[in-house]
């Protein structure tokens, strides 16, 4: 996250309006009450981009699997209940 920061100081440009930056933030959600942060330096910020998105082809692939397991599963399922409705 590219984000641009005040520093507190009055005199400073960023008192007027003309903050700091781009301070780069990488933000990570722990759970639903908690998060974690920190800064990427500039010289960073394109490896940390492509960790992100091997993050999110990882998790893409992840619910793929996910959701075969379930549909394996469903007919596994399935398919007992015929087995045991065949033997009554």
């Amino acid at each position: 996250m590219e984000r641009y920061l005040t520093c507190g100081n009055p005199d400073c440009k960023c008192a007027r309006g003309e903050r700091h930056g781009p301070v780069w933030y990488l933000s990570v959600t722990l759970d639903q009450s908690h998060r974690a942060g920190c800064t990427v330096p500039g010289d960073q910020v394109e490896q940390v981009r492509r960790w992100i998105e091997n993050y999110r082809q990882v998790k893409e692939n992840l619910e793929k699997i996910s959701d075969i397991n379930r549909e394996l599963m469903r007919r596994l399922k399935a398919k007992n209940k015929k087995k045991k409705n065949a033997k009554t």
